[in-house]
C-alpha cells in the first residue's frame, strides 16, 4: 500500500526518522530498536529498519515527497539510499509509549548492574535495588533512549553519590588495538571507565591501561571484541 492507506489507521502511533534540509523536511517510517541500532554503528540491514520503502515530507498525513525534491537534496529517488541518510544525519523521533518503555528497561538494567557491582563503603555490603531506585527518583536521574546502559553509568553513579554512599570494585585491563579501530572505540573505552595510562605506537595501534568497574569487565570485552572481530589483545593486570 502506498502513503495514506498505508498509516491511516496508526497516525498516532509510528516511529519516525526525520531529518530536515534545504527548507525541507523528509521523513521514513522504522522499526524503533532496530533503528537505533543502525545509528549506532550495530550491523542491521536497512531493509529491516524501515517500515515501508517510501519517503515522506508527512508521514502523519500519509504525503510523499516527490522526485524532484528527493533529488534536489539526495541526488537519487533511491529509497535505502536516501533512508540510509535520514537515519545517520537525522533524527529519529520515537512515541511516547517507545521511549518510555525503552528508558524502563535501560533504567532496570542501571540499577541491577549498580546493585550487583557496587557496595556501600561504610559495610561492604551491596545497596538493595529498591533504595537505588529511591536514589534515581531523588537524583531526579534521567535515562537517555538513545545510549547504551554502560555508557550512561558512570556519569548517573557520579550523580547518585550525592545522596547515596556508592564504591564500585575496580579492574584495570591492559588493551592493544590496532590503527583501523583505535580511533572508533577510543570514545567508547572512556565510557566505560578511566584511561589510566596509553600510547599510539608507529603502526597507528593504541596501547592503554583503562580501570573500569569490575562488573562491566564482560561488556567491555564483548563490545570490543565485536567491533574488532577479535583483532585486539587484552590482559587483565589486576
Amino acid at each position: 500500500m502506498k502513503g495514506q492507506q498505508l498509516f491511516d489507521h496508526q497516525k498516532l502511533d509510528i516511529n519516525l526518522a526525520e531529518l530536515k534540509s534545504h527548507g525541507l523536511k523528509f521523513e521514513i517510517v522504522i522499526d524503533p530498536d532496530l533503528a537505533i541500532d543502525y545509528k549506532q554503528g550495530k550491523e542491521v540491514d536497512i531493509v529491516d529498519v524501515l517500515k515501508s520503502e517510501e519517503i515522506f515530507i508527512d508521514a502523519q498525513k500519509g504525503n510523499l515527497a516527490g522526485e524532484a525534491e528527493l533529488l534536489k537534496v539526495f541526488q537519487t529517488t533511491e529509497p535505502l539510499k536516501i533512508a540510509k541518510v535520514i537515519i545517520e544525519k537525522g533524527d529519529i523521533q520515537l512515541t511516547a509509549d517507545f521511549r518510555e518503555k525503552v528508558r524502563t528497561e535501560k533504567r532496570n538494567k542501571i540499577i541491577t548492574m549498580i546493585h550487583r557491582n557496587a557496595m556501600d563503603p561504610k559495610t561492604g555490603l551491596p545497596h538493595p535495588p529498591q533504595r537505588i531506585e529511591n536514589a534515581f527518583s531523588e537524583a531526579k536521574i534521567h535515562i537517555d533512549e538513545f545510549k547504551k546502559a554502560e555508557d550512561q553509568v558512570e556519569e548517573i553513579v557520579k550523580k547518585l553519590t550525592l545522596i547515596l554512599p556508592i564504591r564500585f570494585a575496580m579492574k584495570t585491563i591492559q588493551v592493544h588495538i590496532p590503527g583501523e579501530f583505535a580511533t572508533k572505540l577510543y570514545g567508547r573505552i572512556q565510557n566505560f571507565g578511566k584511561i589510566k595510562s596509553e600510547n599510539w605506537e608507529n603502526d597507528g595501534s593504541w596501547l592503554a591501561e583503562v580501570e573500569i568497574p569490575a562488573g562491566l569487565q564482560n561488556e567491555f570485552f564483548d563490545e570490543l571484541n565485536k567491533e574488532t572481530h577479535g583483532n585486539m589483545e587484552s590482559k587483565i593486570l589486576d
